[in-house]
């Protein structure tokens, strides 16, 4: 499977930014779908995930109330909607994808098996 993500840019403390992540090459259905983000010298971490309907999602304690995951199976795309924006941010965010045999609140990256490319986030103050 091939996941292209896209929507990333610049933009000031507190405010929005929707990106999105679209997915070719397999059932997108079938795969649970998650959101990682990567700072610089940090190591990889998670945002959030969902389920294959959409219905389950699961975030981290640092973005849970400002971060909304969400997808569309008739358009094969993940979204993150991020709101309150903080510096701390700021990162490349990657989108990744099961192979279906997951559950939806696997949040290590080895439990994802299809990586997109990332979009860069950045946050300024």
């Amino acid at each position: 499977v091939q996941l292209q993500a896209s929507g990333g840019g610049l933009v000031q403390a507190g405010g929005s930014l929707r990106i999105s992540c679209a997915a070719s090459g397999r059932t997108f259905s079938n795969s649970n779908m998650a959101w990682f983000r990567q700072a610089p010298g940090n190591e990889r971490e998670f945002v959030a995930s969902i389920g294959r309907t959409g219905k389950s999602t699961y975030y981290a304690d640092s973005v849970k109330g400002r971060f909304t995951i969400s997808r569309d199976n008739a358009k094969n795309t993940v979204y993150l909607q991020m709101n309150s924006l903080k510096p701390e941010d700021t990162a490349v965010y990657y989108c990744a994808a099961d192979r279906g045999e997951g559950v939806y609140y696997a949040y290590k990256a080895y439990e994802y098996d299809y990586w997109g490319q990332g979009t860069q986030v950045t946050v300024s103050s």
